[in-house]
């Protein structure tokens, strides 16, 4: 039988989308997923050496500790790295409250990061009531402060942001002081979550800060049920997010983070996985 012209354009257009799916899915698969540890919270407090078998066993990549490891002692430390490793678990980054950021607190925390092989040491909040810009410098001043004490142990600090970061104080986003006023070393890890709660464009945040946005809480919301929903679930423009992050914004893993959902914490971090895969692999392309 005889191809047409338009037939062979029309298959020649066909298989160069094929190819384009299938190099943007090799992309994707080089680039860790992981889980922020909170997604399991309750489940980590019962059993933590469990928990981690099964963020293993669901396929995770890395997991990033919240601020309840700042309480380890070394030992406790070294064995959660021991187990890690059996597991092949990787931990790029921890959170961290403001007394991780300064004094003994500081020192206490390179020393358990350094056991436990990150490279990034997060400010999930900055505590306090702040309300001006003077205290968002402040903040500022005390994560490059402490970003030069981490680089000699090879780490470096990172930021956090959750909604109030994107409110603007005497018409500048508090995020932007953040960004203009610490060492380009500083990784801005961006909680897409929080940053549509509060009405921001995640794909403009990462474009207009190339190489800083390392790494990003994959955490969806929607108007209706907020944080309550899975991956994919929500208002999130995933293959936006994800094509700006690996193209400008210098990402170096993702991690699946979630509040609670309509099911148990490891179900849930199970099906973000598994949807997150989905559409990285280009199953679900709508």
């Amino acid at each position: 039988m005889r191809t047409t012209r338009r037939e062979f354009v029309s298959a020649g257009a066909a298989l160069a989308l094929a190819a384009q799916w299938s190099r943007a899915a090799d992309k994707a698969n080089k680039i860790p997923i992981g889980l922020e540890l909170y997604s399991v919270r309750h489940e980590l407090e019962k059993d933590l050496p469990g928990t981690l078998d099964h963020v293993a066993q669901m396929g995770y990549d890395c997991v990033e500790f919240y601020s309840t490891y700042e309480k380890w002692t070394p030992e406790q430390a070294r064995t959660v790295r021991e187990q890690l490793d059996k597991l092949k678990l990787k931990c790029y980054s921890t959170h961290n409250g403001m007394e991780s950021f300064s004094g003994d607190g500081l020192t206490k925390a390179i020393e358990l990061n350094k056991i436990l092989g990150t490279k990034y040491i997060v400010l999930a909040h900055p505590g306090g009531n702040i309300k001006t810009l003077d205290q968002w410098n402040k903040v500022a001043a005390t994560l490059d402060a402490a970003n030069e004490q981490m680089k000699s142990s090879g780490l470096h600090a990172g930021y956090h942001n959750h909604d109030l970061e994107w409110k603007p104080v005497d018409g500048k986003r508090p995020l932007e002081v953040l960004a203009e006023n610490t060492d380009k070393s500083i990784m801005l890890q961006l909680d897409v979550g929080t940053c549509l709660e509060a009405g921001g464009d995640p794909v403009a945040w990462i474009n207009t800060h190339p190489g800083r946005i390392k790494s990003l809480h994959v955490k969806d919301w929607s108007p209706k049920s907020g944080y309550q929903v899975l991956f994919g679930e929500g208002v999130a423009p995933w293959k936006e997010i994800f094509a700006a992050a690996e193209k400008r914004g210098g990402v170096e893993y993702y991690l699946i983070e979630q509040e609670g959902s309509r099911f148990p914490e490891l179900e849930t971090a199970e099906r973000c996985l598994v949807a997150y895969k989905d559409l990285r692999s280009g199953k679900n392309n709508s």
